[in-house]
């Protein structure tokens, strides 16, 4: 039985996290597109992108936030960004491949809004050995400095997980002598390859309360984190397409939802009109935790860790302290291996 929760209701989604490729020059041990060097055969073109993203803008998104893979990996990526920008606000992640003066300084004139770079490690060994790539921590490391020193806003983001909760607090002093202004702290999700590791890598939520409690950030770094009292029920804002097109909601639901493909349905009919996707959006939970909720203004925490550790839409999180049921966050369900 669910209780009698809410979340905020918005008859149009305010912005899109698009998957531009799942090509990736990296081998991330966690990776959660399972991404290879090639491209996947039904990645959308860039004219295909251009044509769906205006669609967006002109159906009042006004924000993107480009991820992959390795964006930067897809060609014409730019040009497309460039396109893109004068019409939405920009956001993009990258693991730094390719990132160098020369995009950094395209990235600038473009105006792109933000940058994120996934920094793994504090130094060379850990970054590298968890990149699956040499020379990957140099370049999350001239990502970051190449953006900063031409005023581009910049954040590093890191998973929590066995290798990088030792490191939390070098990784956030390596970001804020490289020039991020912000560092955010992620959940582990499990997908992909990280599925394939999870006993390896995935802390219990004891082990994952106490990283977030020992944070010591240098002065004026900002660090962003989701865990309790500040666990987001994201999904009633959230939209999202893979690179093939698909209409998913939330990257971390690829593996568990398809609304349709935007070639062939609008984003706002799924986002009206599905009966899943409004079920997830809608916040009708088994629990939420109150101070969470009074922080977010919505209920239940994420639905893709409640779905992935109960397999219900409306279970507890139970990466929330309050709502965790005994559950061990360093085992997956069997049926999820």
């Amino acid at each position: 039985m669910t209780a009698a929760y809410a979340n905020p209701v918005l008859e149009t989604p305010p912005k899109i996290s698009v998957s531009i490729t799942e090509a990736c020059p990296h081998a991330c041990a966690h990776c959660y597109s399972d991404c290879s060097a090639a491209p996947k055969p039904r990645e959308l073109s860039i004219p295909a992108w251009r044509e769906v993203l205006a669609k967006l803008a002109d159906d009042g998104f006004i924000q993107v936030y480009f991820e992959g893979g390795e964006p930067f990996a897809k060609p014409g990526f730019l040009d497309l960004l460039e396109a893109v920008a004068p019409r939405m606000m920009t956001l993009v992640r990258t693991r730094g491949a390719g990132l160098d003066a020369a995009v950094a300084d395209r990235l600038a004139a473009i105006r792109v809004g933000r940058v994120l770079v996934d920094l793994m490690g504090d130094d060379a060994a850990s970054h590298d050995a968890t990149a699956g790539a040499p020379g990957a921590f140099d370049s999350a490391c001239t990502a970051i400095e190449e953006c900063a020193r031409r005023g581009i806003p910049v954040d590093a983001l890191v998973v929590l997980t066995r290798r990088t909760a030792p490191r939390l607090n070098a990784i956030l002093r390596l970001a804020h002598r490289l020039g991020a202004e912000r560092v955010g702290i992620l959940r582990l999700y499990p997908l992909g390859r990280a599925k394939r590791i999870w006993e390896e890598i995935a802390l219990p939520l004891e082990a994952q309360m106490a990283a977030i409690a020992s944070l010591d950030p240098p002065d004026g770094l900002g660090v962003m984190q989701s865990w309790h009292p500040r666990d987001q029920n994201c999904c009633w804002q959230a939209a999202a397409l893979d690179a093939a097109g698909d209409i998913i909601g939330c990257q971390y639901l690829r593996e568990y939802v398809n609304y349709g493909n935007i070639l062939e349905r609008s984003y706002l009919d799924a986002w009206r009109n599905d009966p899943l996707y409004r079920r997830i959006r809608s916040g009708n939970v088994e629990a939420s935790c109150p101070d969470c909720s009074a922080t977010q203004r919505s209920h239940g925490g994420c639905r893709s860790t409640a779905f992935a550790f109960h397999g219900r839409w409306e279970a507890p999180d139970p990466f929330d302290v309050t709502l965790n049921e005994g559950v061990d966050l360093a085992v997956l369900p069997d049926r999820l291996r």
